[in-house]
């Protein structure tokens, strides 16, 4: 059986918000005659800009505002009306929603503020109850509205909506927060990037910006999410939306905030402690169609990198400069963003050679020095070989600089009608000098970028998000193994290590050979079925941490010290809690090699997922660890590994042993099959550690696995 991710995270259909995005009639509740309020700028916005369908003021004090006739109740609002946007004190809002439900009118906007957000969670709460008997669907509160410039929908207030010149283009966003995402949106219309919808998700008491996005991904003029992302409450629900992405090719820009690391609550296992919110958000972006952004620049970078709708093969970069600077500048660059420089062919080498001049340097990257500076026909003809060549899959350009720029700029505006690889410029020189060059390649698709970090920043998006489409052509469903099945105990409980590592030995995980000793039998103990030395440890499913219990002893080379260590143990353990139930002890031979720790948690809002990383210091003060969610294969779980800081230990650092890791990747992948398996029992598993050795033999020492 084969599980793809959008099986994996499967839910129910999304909301149909066609008339919330696209209404035949609005109703301002709240409505002011000054247009500069809160309840004015709608009425400005909706009856001056274009918007087709009707506008219904609701203001009990007024027969008319800003020329409309005013109603005095909601409910007295001509139909057809989709959508109510209400402008009133917090406490007046709960009532007016029922109103809407009284109506017909299936949308509402709620502005007004006052709720969760300032400490009302009561009124928030009483405002849901009203939703739920309604059937109303809301949009905030605490919001500033709805933005759909394809229909001129004007429904909100700020800055943005007192615009009627707002850029148009292909680009929609959703925000959490809407005076910082409007600012976001200013910004980059200043720089270009034009928009189809913009839309503020406020508290979400009802809609979330998980239905919006759903939404905007089924929408013909969309084609790039932009989403300012504070937090979500269903994790499943973000990694169907990546997966929906991915499938009908829509990016999501997204901009997650409020990344501060904290401990898992109520975590049993070290993994769980290990494992940050942040991380379980960056995992499902990892998986889904998601660019993850950290500034306004990025945004603006990624999205014109987007625009130019040419996606490469691969991550290998092309980079053409006359500066030697700055191909090392690039060079650095390109290496920290993940991209690869591309190995040139001999062909391709000799004629830029040919091309350069003596001076040239063509090994990529290619200086072509003074000679071809003042030349826009050869310098375009150098472009040709690098995007000629098989090995480049994005070629980087430092712009021409010279006074015939523009020519340069038609020519490759040319050249690209015969090449599909993408071009991404950086600039050389002044701004003002290259004004006209620079508006004929915008004009042809053709991204350019002020500085080298930007134009890298741009083709890593490229390259990442590609990647994520090729691997969803060659490898969207992950082949699950045979169902194990387990005979786990009733009821929420922690098993014991014994019966923990029994579990993996079922997956065909290795674990350490072990003897129990009952404590009536340490005494009589002649002779361990393994060599020495040994390590005793303490065997009860009541102590999870055996380590704070006193009840484990390593380093063990005589009959002599195992049986003291075992009496030891014991009083240990009976001190640290006089009513945990003692099995006895278990004598474990030692296991070597370098040590990992390997875990899963099945998340109440994401899955399940597996972590990976170093054990010892590197887990426990580095926090250097791969997170995947389940299941995976072995190729995910290599890929996990090479992640991780501590890459180099597995190949040989500093004269150190070289690792096979292909037995680790099964194990890890393992792992993965029981978690997705057993989700509904399996809470978290911990191996720690789990050994592995150079000839790539791996060895679970100790595991501990909790039980729903």
């Amino acid at each position: 059986m084969a599980e793809s991710q959008s099986d994996v995270v499967a839910g129910a259909t999304p909301p149909d918000l066609t008339r919330l995005f696209s209404p035949r009639g609005i109703a301002i509740v709240g409505a002011s005659e000054d247009p500069r309020r809160i309840g004015g700028q709608p009425v400005k916005g909706l009856t001056q800009y274009g918007y087709q369908g009707s506008v219904y003021p609701v203001n009990p004090g007024h027969a008319t505002i800003q020329g409309l006739k005013a109603y005095s109740d909601i409910r007295d609002v001509p139909q057809p009306c989709d959508v109510a946007l209400i402008a009133l004190p917090a406490d007046k809002v709960p009532d007016v929603i029922a109103q809407c439900g009284e109506a017909a009118i299936p949308f509402a906007i709620v502005l007004s503020a006052g709720f969760a957000e300032l400490g009302r969670q009561d009124l928030q709460d009483k405002l849901a109850d009203v939703i739920r008997v309604s059937g109303v669907r809301v949009v905030g509160p605490n919001c500033t509205g709805l933005l759909n410039l394809k229909d001129n929908v004007y429904s909100g207030f700020g800055a943005g909506f007192r615009n009627p010149n707002l850029k148009r283009g292909p680009v929609a966003m959703v925000t959490q927060s809407g005076g910082f995402g409007y600012s976001v949106v200013a910004f980059a219309e200043s720089e270009g990037v034009g928009f189809s919808h913009m839309l503020a998700t406020g508290n979400e008491v009802d809609l979330t910006s998980m239905d919006m996005v759903e939404h905007l991904l089924a929408t013909d003029d969309v084609e790039i999410i932009v989403c300012y992302m504070e937090g979500i409450r269903d994790g499943r629900r973000l990694r169907r939306v990546g997966a929906r992405a991915l499938a009908c090719g829509k990016p999501i820009v997204v901009w997650k905030v409020g990344n501060t690391a904290r401990g898992r609550k109520a975590a049993v296992s070290h993994t769980a402690n290990l494992t940050s919110d942040y991380a379980l958000y960056k995992a499902a972006f990892h998986e889904g169609g998601f660019i993850e952004i950290s500034d306004t620049y990025d945004l603006v970078d990624v999205v014109r990198a987007l625009q130019q709708h040419r996606l490469p093969r691969g991550n290998r970069v092309g980079i053409l400069t006359t500066s030697g600077g700055a191909g090392v500048v690039l060079t650095d660059l390109c290496e920290e963003q993940g991209l690869s420089l591309a190995e040139l062919t001999e062909e391709t080498a000799r004629t830029l050679k040919e091309l350069g001049g003596s001076f040239a340097a063509v090994s990529n990257p290619v200086d072509l020095s003074a000679r071809l500076a003042g030349d826009p026909v050869a310098f375009n003809d150098a472009t040709r070989l690098l995007l000629d060549d098989p090995n480049v899959d994005i070629a980087i350009v430092r712009s021409f600089a010279g006074t015939a720029s523009d020519v340069w700029a038609r020519g490759l505006s040319e050249l690209l009608d015969q090449h599909t690889k993408p071009v991404l410029i950086t600039q050389s020189g002044l701004a003002s000098q290259s004004a006209e060059a620079q508006k004929i390649l915008e004009n042809k698709g053709v991204p350019c970028f002020p500085t080298p970090g930007r134009v890298v920043r741009g083709a890593a998006a490229l390259a990442s998000y590609a990647g994520k489409l090729a691997r969803r052509r060659i490898g969207k469903a992950v082949a699950r193994d045979p169902h194990v099945n387990l005979e786990l105990p009733a009821g929420t409980q922690v098993l014991s290590e014994r019966n923990s590592k029994k579990i993996l030995a079922s997956y065909g995980i290795p674990v350490v050979r072990e003897q129990v000793l009952l404590e009536s039998a340490i005494n009589a103990l002649s002779a361990l079925p393994f060599a020495f030395p040994v390590v005793v440890k303490i065997d009860s499913e009541d102590i999870p941490h055996k380590t704070e219990a006193g009840g484990v002893r390593t380093g063990l080379r005589t009959l002599a010290a195992v049986k003291k260590a075992a009496r030891d143990v014991l009083k240990s353990a009976r001190r640290y809690d006089s009513k945990a139930r003692i099995n006895g002890v278990v004598v474990q031979e030692t296991a070597q090699g370098l040590e990992l720790i390997v875990g899963g948690v099945n998340d109440v809002a994401f899955g399940p997922y597996v972590m990976v990383g170093l054990g010892g210091i590197h887990s426990e003060i580095m926090k250097d660890t791969s997170l995947r969610y389940a299941p995976f294969d072995g190729h995910t779980a290599l890929e996990m590994l090479n992640e991780l800081k501590a890459h180099p230990l597995f190949t040989g650092y500093r004269g150190g042993p070289v690792y096979e890791l292909a037995s680790l990747a099964a194990v890890v992948a393992r792992v993965s099959q029981l978690m997705i398996q057993h989700a509904d029992r399996v809470a978290e598993l911990d191996i720690n550690p789990l050994f592995v050795r150079p000839d790539g033999s791996v060895m679970a020492a100790d595991c501990l696995i909790s039980l729903k």
